[in-house]
């Protein structure tokens, strides 16, 4: 479209590939400075307009960021998404307040400590210029209300500086010019009207040296409060909370069961899935991660630690134990090994913006898959393909077990995801797309920059087609080169929903990129 007119252009190759900047950091450690367990970030998260971002950490706190690069044009931003160009300046955030949302807390009945670590964070509507956000560790689930209260102070006092008068007044002030004696309540015994009679009339003019106390609103602080706490449904540890479409309702995963509840009562909940056996013994897989589908509120996924993915519809029945559709990769004949079973769990699942297609994360790769078609995932990106032959090195030093996330960006051309060495990899999913960029969470991200190899060619249509994508390392070394550091992971991540802009952690440093 071009001032009105329609003009017919040519079928479009892929997009190219993003220029990512370093943005900001928040909380960056100096050389050789220790990072206390607390200060780790654990969960990340944009708001639906993309003006706001939480993070939560270790020791149970919610820090809040709102960006103020668009708040001080004239035109609201959603008037620039109107145009046909976008902002040029790139988004900036600033710190805007934190709470302590949970505490640690011991479970007597079963003689259990229960971390006060963040695990997920939600943010809900908004209301009356208020913020609402769920946040929840282990086992309970709290719903905040962040809203900006103005401080209101007495500044006026029914204090005279000649006179003394009224109640709870000064009975003999040094700032008095006057030696006449006054009484208890602050009145003068040669004043005829001080003292309250049948025959009594206020002088002409009033009282004087009688005011009301003014009361004004000086500066404003954000108070963080507590609306409702959703406890007690959870014996598993809770991996997962997404809220409903429908305003209303939100569901909460732990590794057996998925609870949906309603915001406004915190007594109850609802078991909708449930995949506990009868014995114990015959458990053979867990649930990992369950999410809302973002338009429909009747519809929810849930991935395993089998690498499948269930799709369930709330319209079939109350208990939602049998699934409308199940995602799964067959395996390849012969590919099976010890390690096979461990790397396919998948650690996050997430919708795309429009509903139509499932995000995954299992330890080696990413999987892009189409809610329409269930006998595979449309594109598969490897993530650190180098690290197979150390499987056995991450199984014994735990590793292997290390719950990455992933997240795709508002227009659904990219995906996202953490790897070690604090290095976060952005593929292109849309048709035809070469893109595979490795960036480290640093003030330089493009420092460990590889090559992108000349990927399998396909045939290009109208739909996403299925195909494996292969990353751009070296076997047995990191992308610069180096022995690998399992040490440092980036494990939490999230895409800004209208703009590319990626927020990320590094131990307790909150990175943010553009492009």
């Amino acid at each position: 479209m071009n001032g009105g007119d329609e003009v017919v252009a040519a079928p479009a190759g892929p997009p190219h590939p993003l220029d990512w900047k370093f943005s900001q950091v928040f909380g960056e450690r100096t050389a050789g400075e220790e990072v206390q367990e607390v200060d780790i970030i654990s969960a990340i998260e944009f708001d639906k307009s993309g003006d706001h971002l939480a993070t939560g950490d270790r020791g149970g706190r919610v820090v809040l960021f709102e960006r103020t690069d668009t708040k001080d044009h004239g035109a609201s931003r959603r008037d620039f998404e109107r145009m046909d160009y976008s902002i040029s300046r790139h988004p900036e955030f600033r710190y805007k307040t934190e709470f302590q949302s949970h505490e640690p807390e011991f479970d007597y009945l079963k003689s259990l400590e229960i971390e006060e670590k963040i695990n997920k964070i939600r943010w809900c509507l908004t209301a009356n210029g208020a913020l609402f956000l769920l946040s929840t560790n282990d086992k309970t689930i709290k719903f905040w209300k962040v809203q900006e209260k103005k401080v209101k102070k007495i500044s006026e006092m029914n204090v005279d500086p000649s006179k003394s008068m009224g109640n709870g007044c000064i009975a003999s002030s040094s700032n008095s010019s006057s030696s006449r004696p006054y009484l208890a309540n602050g009145g003068s015994p040669d004043r005829s009207y001080n003292y309250i009679s049948n025959d009594f009339s206020f002088p002409p003019g009033g009282i004087p040296s009688l005011r009301l106390p003014m009361v004004s609103s000086h500066e404003s602080s954000l108070v963080a409060r507590c609306r409702r706490v959703y406890a007690h449904a959870h014996d598993y540890h809770i991996n997962s909370i997404s809220n409903n479409s429908d305003g209303e309702t939100f569901i909460s995963a732990d590794d057996l069961r998925i609870n949906l509840w309603n915001l406004e009562i915190s007594s109850q909940s609802f078991n909708i899935v449930d995949v506990k056996p009868a014995n114990m013994e015959d458990l053979t897989e867990v649930i990992t991660s369950a999410e809302f589908h973002p338009t429909h509120c009747n519809m929810l996924a849930y991935s395993s630690s089998k690498g499948s993915i269930r799709l369930v519809d709330l319209r079939q029945s109350a208990l939602c134990d049998s699934h409308s559709k199940l995602f799964e990769e067959q395996e390849a004949p012969g590919s099976r090994s010890f390690f096979t079973e461990i790397i396919a769990s998948i650690s996050d699942i997430k919708f795309g913006k429009d509903g139509r297609y499932i995000l995954s994360r299992d330890y080696m790769t990413l999987k892009l898959w189409d809610i329409n078609m269930d006998s595979g995932p449309v594109a598969t990106f490897q993530v650190h393909e180098y690290l197979r032959p150390k499987l056995c090195d991450l199984y014994e030093n735990d590793s292997i077990f290390d719950k990455f996330e992933c997240c795709l960006s508002g227009d659904g051309l990219r995906v996202a995801t953490g790897s070690y060495s604090n290095l976060f990899r952005v593929f292109g999913c849309a048709p035809g797309s070469a893109e595979a960029t490795t960036l480290e969470a640093s003030k330089n991200p493009m420092r460990r920059q590889v090559p992108t190899p000349s990927r399998p060619s396909r045939s290009l249509g109208n739909s996403l087609t299925r195909v494996v994508r292969r990353g751009a390392e070296a076997p047995g070394v990191d992308a610069n080169g180096n022995s690998f550091d399992f040490t440092t992971k980036l494990l939490h991540l999230a895409w800004h929903p209208t703009e590319n802009s990626i927020a990320c952690a590094a131990a307790n440093s909150l990175y943010m990129y553009y492009a």
